[in-house]
């Protein structure tokens, strides 16, 4: 695919007809009145903002781990788009949030962990996800992938054992909602990313879940195409970046 098929083929939000493009845009510049627009991370914000339709969820974002250039807030954006410029796989805990994940604007292959592991499952009595999970880290398959979760804690729970144990994906994207072990899982994943460096976007609270997760990972997708046609240079910090305006 060329860098200009890419452009072409790329439409944020999923917009591909001119309509749809124009209150795509629009959309987004209603969330910049009310979010900082100078970092990379602050994109990732805006479109937390534009997925839940809650301007205050910004502030419950959380960006950890590091890259080669440090561990500023932009780290795991960074780590992102260059996993999806180097067409990594992208791995989701369930069918709702692949189907999320755009299929434009990047070559990777997506796939869905739920469905692999059923014989762990079965015989553990651990859930589908967290055996598939471990399942699908036995054969290496996050090492340098973008893992995405937006419905399963006991996906990011395992995730997480497996980082602690070794793995190390290009980024994770952790978002998983609900009541029972969500905002552990996801504080979980915020430790081994810190702990050993791994470039992880999270955020706090009960809420969350499919559409959110796809949306972050579509951010990534977005910055990298951003990369592809030069209007963002990843070989710079946040600091950097937002003091010399060059977000966009």
């Amino acid at each position: 695919m060329t860098d200009q098929d890419f452009e072409e083929e790329y439409a944020d939000l999923g917009a591909t007809t001119q309509n749809a493009m124009d209150i795509a845009e629009t959309s987004m510049d209603i969330v910049r009145q009310f979010t900082p627009d100078e970092t990379l991370a602050d994109r990732v914000r805006q479109k937390s903002v534009h997925s839940m339709g809650d301007i205050e969820f910004q502030h419950l974002v959380e960006f950890t781990g590091g890259d080669d250039l440090g561990d500023d807030e932009d780290a795991p954006v960074r780590a992102g788009a260059r996993a999806v410029l180097d067409e990594a796989d992208i791995f989701t805990d369930i069918t709702m949030v692949k189907a999320g994940v755009t299929g434009r604007g990047h070559d990777c292959e997506v796939s869905k962990a739920i469905g692999h592991g059923k014989e762990l499952a079965a015989e553990t009595g651990m859930t589908r996800t967290a055996a598939a999970m471990l399942e699908l880290d036995k054969e290496d398959a996050f090492e340098d992938a973008i893992v995405t979760i937006g419905n399963a804690p006991t996906a990011a729970l395992a995730l997480a054992d497996c980082i602690e144990q070794g793995t190390r994906p290009a980024v994770v994207v952790a978002n998983p909602v609900g009541f029972v072990k969500a905002e552990e899982s996801r504080g979980r994943i915020r430790a081994v990313s810190e702990e050993y460096g791994v470039p992880a976007i999270t955020h706090v609270g009960r809420r969350g879940g499919s559409g959110l997760a796809a949306a972050l990972t579509n951010e990534l997708i977005h910055v990298a195409k951003d990369v592809r046609t030069d209007e963002i240079d990843l070989e710079i910090d946040a600091e950097t970046r937002a003091a010399d305006g060059r977000n966009r």
